[in-house]
């Protein structure tokens, strides 16, 4: 099956809102959902997700078969920046299977060991 425009748009905007609710149950945070558009100064595609510090996390998602991390990773680091963010990640469909648990999360090894620190708002010393 091939897509056009109108079946990629609502294959992203179902995945976003399976992933969104999905992460809204696991984590048990109400304040995560799908966000809405914002043009040129996008800050991702779900919001609310925090770090267990509190830092913002910015989620680009993508349901594609063809796979293009690099760009993705871009898209994903300059809408951290316009979210003022402390983290970017790509979540991306994984073939064969439409759980939300095991869908893919792909970020780069500076955001894995932010992550793993915690995710605090070091740009500006909160660390705790």
């Amino acid at each position: 099956m091939t897509r056009n425009r109108a079946s990629a748009k609502k294959a992203g905007t179902s995945f976003e809102r399976a992933q969104a609710d999905w992460l809204a149950a696991r984590l048990n945070d109400d304040r995560i959902d799908r966000r809405v558009k914002s043009g040129a100064k996008d800050r991702g595609d779900i919001a609310g997700v925090r770090t267990i510090r509190g830092g913002r996390v910015v989620i680009e998602c993508k349901n594609t078969a063809t796979l293009a991390l690099p760009a993705w990773l871009r898209e994903a680091e300059t809408e951290r920046g316009n979210d003022d963010a402390i983290i970017g990640v790509v979540m991306h469909k994984k073939r064969g299977t439409a759980d939300p648990a095991e869908q893919y999360v792909t970020m780069t090894a500076e955001t894995f060991a932010r992550l793993l620190e915690g995710g605090g708002d070091f740009a500006r010393g909160v660390t705790s």
